[in-house]
């Protein structure tokens, strides 16, 4: 537990490194977002749940992975040629109007709710899961000065879909390896039924 406590706040250290951005202009974010729109949907909530929410997700998380797809650090055949071309101000702008658009509500299932709970909110002690809420708040909020991304109402399949890809280090652009010694320790089930459970919090 003090490992895993350690490795938490060493985590916010890194992710918190200053960075200097231009701040963003929504209006501008919501011209450049046009292109967005056939995967994420005008408003950032996409109609498919293989492409994750971005309305309402934080500015922070949000540039960051922009800035991680356009370096290459994060791995899409989608968004990487999609964020080639982004400037810093561009990446300000449009995480400024995904970020002031209100995320549409999930739910979730019975079957998956027990096994969910009890992950998300109290983790795995044998096989050393800590809660998810530990980093991203009771009700999936997130922590913005962290870059801890805002969970509640994303499509479980694509949470499902990242865990799997930290789990085998497919993705790994998370600070100092956090989620991927998570994912990694979670079985199959645990998987799809907290990724079930947080698309039915409400932030």
């Amino acid at each position: 537990m003090k490992r895993m406590l350690m490795a938490a706040v060493l985590g916010m250290a890194m992710s918190t490194t200053p960075f200097v951005w231009a701040a963003g202009n929504v209006s501008a974010g919501k011209e450049k977002a046009a292109v967005c729109a056939a995967c994420h949907s005008t408003d950032g909530n996409s109609l498919s749940p293989d492409f994750p929410k971005l309305a309402g997700q934080h500015e922070g998380y949000i540039i960051k992975q922009l800035m991680d797809y356009k370096s290459g650090e994060r791995q899409n055949a989608i968004m990487m040629p999609m964020a080639a071309n982004l400037s810093e101000q561009d990446m300000a702008d449009l995480a400024a109007y995904f970020a002031s658009q209100k995320t549409a509500p999930g739910a979730v299932s019975e079957e998956m709710l027990e096994l969910g709970e009890q992950i998300y909110r109290g983790g795995n002690k044998e096989s050393g899961v800590p809660a998810c809420m530990a980093c991203h708040g009771p009700n999936g909020s997130g922590v913005p000065a962290a870059n801890w991304p805002k969970l509640a109402s994303q499509y479980g399949a694509y949470v499902e879909t990242q865990l799997h890809a930290f789990a085998k280090g497919e993705r790994a652009n998370d600070p100092n390896g956090m989620m991927r010694d998570i994912a990694s320790k979670m079985t199959e089930a645990e998987i799809k039924a907290v990724s079930a459970y947080v698309f039915g919090l409400k932030p």
